[in-house]
């Protein structure tokens, strides 16, 4: 099967460090390429990837400032879809601005949605849901008046991930530094907990930093480790007591806590958005509503078993188990 994968161009395919659709772009590519398919990759030029590589933006547009984003975009989809013709099918990731080719060309197109940014977008998806086939995340982010092919949860290489059954006197909060991530949450339950908070992500709202966590941060009890690679994510993750996830908004997945869970570490998250379908009460981690629960359920996490945690994430969010869905998704497509 030859299969064209649109990753987003913000940042490098895969990520050096923040970057999850290019992520997930990039496990989907490699796995597919593991598989025996013809797979090309249209990403960023740095990119890297065992498929072939196709790229007319040598830079992430993240990190060339001299970039117009909106003409780097435009370059990056014209390059796929003027040759759509060479793909038996063509897996977007790139949101809703590839949908306005899919009446244009003959090649059936699948979009994974990661997400809806603003109700604003709803529009471009309603009008071409019967020309291409959508994928959710977690049935949790479907939205009401669009059809859905499959949700597809995503997945990652248990390889990639060390299980650690003793895990240290630190708390962990891992993703983006905005609002509804819930920083100033993570930090109230750890203080609360009387246990050290270590923070990674990439400050995606500075302005909230500033104003509600820089203050906060003393290098001791609470230690922002910075925008961290993937080796260094493994040892944080594997050595966390649990890692917190006090979100403020239905989030669409949340890789952060499929990685937390490959490592054995369990999850403490609030309990919104696709959080019910990735954690498993008592066993891989616990749903709470406040802060008061999410302390009340630190006091629980001798409980949990690491090597149950890992069982559960590799049952059910390794990259085989995506990949396999992906293929039934893209032959379905195909023959319709």
């Amino acid at each position: 099967m030859k299969i064209a994968i649109l990753a987003p161009i913000a940042w490098r395919t895969p990520p050096e460090t923040y970057g999850p659709w290019e992520q997930v772009a990039s496990t989907i590519t490699e796995g597919l390429v593991a598989r025996g398919h013809e797979v090309s990759l249209f990403a960023t030029g740095n990119s890297v990837t065992a498929g072939t590589l196709e790229a007319v933006c040598a830079q992430p547009y993240e990190e060339d400032r001299e970039a117009d984003p909106k003409v780097s975009e435009c370059l990056h989809i014209t390059n796929l879809m003027e040759r759509a013709g060479e793909f038996d099918i063509i897996h977007n990731h790139f949101d809703f601005l590839p949908l306005t080719y899919s009446r244009l060309i003959k090649t059936p197109m699948i979009t994974t949605i990661h997400g809806f940014s603003s109700p604003k977008i709803l529009p471009v998806y309603q009008k071409y849901d019967e020309t291409t086939a959508y994928i959710s995340i977690s049935n949790a982010d479907r939205h009401d008046s669009l059809n859905y092919l499959n949700t597809i949860y995503h997945g990652v290489d248990p390889a990639l991930f060390t299980l650690r059954s003793k895990k240290e006197e630190y708390l962990l909060y891992f993703g983006r530094i905005h609002p509804e991530k819930g920083l100033d949450k993570a930090i109230a339950i750890a203080r609360h907990a009387k246990l050290q908070l270590k923070i990674a992500g990439l400050i995606q709202d500075e302005q909230y930093y500033q104003s509600q966590i820089q203050s906060q941060i003393n290098g001791d009890t609470i230690q922002y480790l910075g925008n961290l690679c993937k080796k260094e994510r493994d040892v944080v993750l594997g050595g966390a007591k649990a890692l917190l996830h006090p979100i403020s908004f239905e989030e669409p997945f949340g890789l952060s806590v499929l990685e937390a869970m490959m490592c054995g570490t369990p999850v403490i998250a609030f309990s919104r958005g696709s959080m019910p379908e990735l954690i498993v009460e008592g066993v891989s981690g616990f749903l709470v509503k406040t802060i008061a629960e999410a302390v009340a359920a630190i006091k629980k996490l001798n409980n949990l078993n690491p090597k149950k945690i890992r069982a559960h994430a590799e049952t059910n969010f390794s990259m085989h188990k995506m990949i396999t869905a992906y293929e039934a998704a893209y032959v379905k497509v195909i023959k319709s």
